[in-house]
């Protein structure tokens, strides 16, 4: 059976560099979730104004031509 000896020091700041990248990368997630959300309502958006277009459009070609 093998020993493996390493310092306690080294271990703990190891750990510490580990927490900051874990703090650093859900920032990071949280900005990224930010962002995904504003496209989602952004798509919702324009896919309404473009709803509204084609009915505006419709509407306006029945009138123009009586169908």
């Amino acid at each position: 059976m093998a020993t493996i000896e390493t310092d306690l020091k080294e271990i703990l700041a190891n750990l510490t560099e580990l927490r900051a990248s874990q703090a650093r990368i859900l920032v990071k997630l949280d900005s990224l979730d930010s962002r995904v959300s504003q496209l989602e309502d952004s798509k919702n958006k324009q896919i309404w104004v473009l709803i509204l277009t084609i009915m505006g459009a419709t509407i306006a070609a029945v009138f123009k031509f009586g169908f």
